[in-house]
């Protein structure tokens, strides 16, 4: 059996056969934002299905390709879609694309996702910039052995959500005279919704999303040395806060109604 790094060299390989472009940024879509990935230029576009060591998206919303291209000129990798542990996954495999944008030499990643509003003064359809998050997945990606290649044993989460990419987050959404509020999310593992019990309680511990991906992501971006940017769309209020049940179609629904200012807003910051 072949270790992380000698499968992370083996999935390098394989996609620098298929593509030569070689960005420094790259973006992980969530459920109901794939349509971004159409604004890339000069697309290559690789399914999860045929890269070694990546496992097709079983979701709804989640196309599954690894996709690279230009916006605005300057070369991006796009996670179109994301597997997750409710799926079945080890959470290594869940992280597993993360550590290989790493690997292929990317430094800046944005995480984006839809999610559960449980801040009362939010509402469907708004973005949220993620300045931290509460991990009540009961998963670590950075259990067993260290990898000292890709990082330090016992990583200082602080900046997880690097300042500094929040403050030009921050200008992107100012260009377009749009209140980007900053909030905290709570990560639980899925797949069912929170009950409006579970609801409560991650309000009072801090929380003002509530979704079921992004955190083992962050923590293990963090860990290879990425800087991290995170952005939610609220695509509901969470369980018991509005007197109405949750689908899934509902949240792509919201998702793809918020999907212009979301374009605008990574384009620009993209951009700068």
């Amino acid at each position: 059996m072949n270790s992380l790094m000698e499968n992370l060299e083996e999935t390098k390989k394989y996609i620098l056969s298929k593509c030569d472009i070689k960005p420094e940024i790259a973006i992980t879509l969530g459920s109901g934002l794939g349509r971004f990935a159409e604004s890339l230029e000069d697309k290559v576009e690789i399914p999860y299905s045929e890269i070694p060591g990546f496992f097709q998206t079983t979701v709804q919303g989640h196309a599954g390709a690894l996709i690279f291209g230009k916006l605005g000129g300057k070369p991006i990798a796009c996670m179109k879609g994301r597997i997750h542990a409710y799926e079945g996954h080890a959470i290594d495999q869940v992280v597993y694309p993360v550590r290989v944008l790493a690997h292929l030499g990317v430094k800046k990643v944005i995480l984006t996702n839809a999610s559960g509003g449980i801040n009362k003064s939010y509402k469907p359809g708004q973005l949220v910039l993620i300045n931290d998050h509460i991990n009540l997945s009961g998963l670590n990606p950075l259990l067993g052995p260290n990898h000292s290649e890709l990082g330090v044993r016992f990583p200082d989460m602080t900046y997880t959500y690097c300042p500094e990419l929040r403050e030009q987050m921050q200008k992107a959404a100012s260009k377009q005279n749009y209140e980007l509020v900053e909030g905290v999310y709570s990560g639980v593992l899925g797949p069912s919704y929170e009950t409006p019990a579970e609801v409560r309680m991650l309000r009072t511990l801090g929380g003002d999303l509530v979704g079921m991906s992004t955190v083992n992501e962050a923590i293990a971006a963090h860990h290879a040395g990425l800087k991290v940017v995170g952005v939610s769309c609220v695509t509901n209020m969470a369980a018991g806060i509005l007197k109405e049940q949750l689908s899934h179609a509902d949240i792509e629904h919201e998702a793809n109604k918020a999907m212009e200012v979301f374009m605008k807003l990574i384009t620009d910051f993209i951009a700068e």
